[in-house]
């Protein structure tokens, strides 16, 4: 018996990475999966991969007509949703005195309006004592040189958890937020050279980046009846790195 026998669950950004993996474990655990992505290569990939139980919708998460899409394909497949994982997300290197307007438009327009709009989309479709869960990054709480506009758009996931645990009490819906750390994901590798790598490594106390799917065990449980009592949290998956 699986922890997510029957349940259906909805991950944004679910083509690749954390979320990829998550993705593939729901579906193992029992679930039906709905991933969304940009790139249709990247999501028939995907969905080939999953292999069974799993619907792939291309959708840019900052499009709030492609989350319209996305929702409405789940209303006609499924009709209801037990879980959402809003993955979607994006983050670019700039120091102070070099951030573009792009950069900054581009990172709130997909880390924090494009989560507040899919959690908002998903709500007339969720099934009371559902689970959401953001995806944050420890370089909200950590001050890495460079990623300011990131941290800040990653920032506001732990304000919104706070507040919508307070807004959804009554639906006993759980909110929070997964807050990971360095991983060693595609997205990674295109943003960081070798240096860059070492140093964040450096930072980890196993040196070691994490892997993708240590990152999906987290949120499966957070997806999970294990954590039933957790709500309004930031769980943070880092190995260690911002408390050392």
């Amino acid at each position: 018996m699986g922890k997510l026998d029957g349940k259906v669950a909805v991950i944004t950004g679910g083509t690749s990475g954390m979320a990829l993996a998550g993705a593939k474990l729901f579906v193992d655990e029992g679930a039906h999966v709905f991933i969304s992505g940009r790139r249709k290569g990247a999501l028939d990939e995907a969905v080939k991969l999953i292999g069974r139980n799993v619907t792939g919708v291309q959708a840019d998460s900052a499009d709030l007509d492609d989350l319209d899409r996305l929702f409405e394909t789940v209303k006609q497949e499924k009709g209801a949703v037990d879980v959402l994982w809003a993955s979607a997300g994006m983050g670019e290197q700039g120091a102070l005195g070099e951030i573009t307007e792009e950069q900054f438009d581009a990172a709130f327009s997909l880390n924090a309006r494009g989560t507040l709009f899919t959690v908002q989309k998903a709500l007339p479709l969720f099934n009371d004592g559902g689970s959401i869960f953001m995806t944050g990054s420890n370089a909200s709480l950590r001050g890495y040189p460079g990623w300011s506009v990131y941290a800040a758009s990653k920032a506001v996931l732990p304000a919104y958890a706070r507040v919508w645990v307070s807004e959804l009490r009554d639906r006993k819906i759980r909110v929070n937020v997964l807050t990971p750390g360095q991983v060693a994901t595609p997205l990674m590798e295109e943003v960081m050279d070798e240096k860059m790598k070492a140093q964040f490594e450096s930072l980890i106390p196993r040196r070691k980046m994490g892997r993708p799917e240590e990152i999906a065990s987290v949120a499966l449980f957070l997806a999970s009846d294990d954590s039933s009592y957790v709500n309004g949290m930031e769980l943070v998956v880092d190995g260690g790195t911002t408390v050392i």
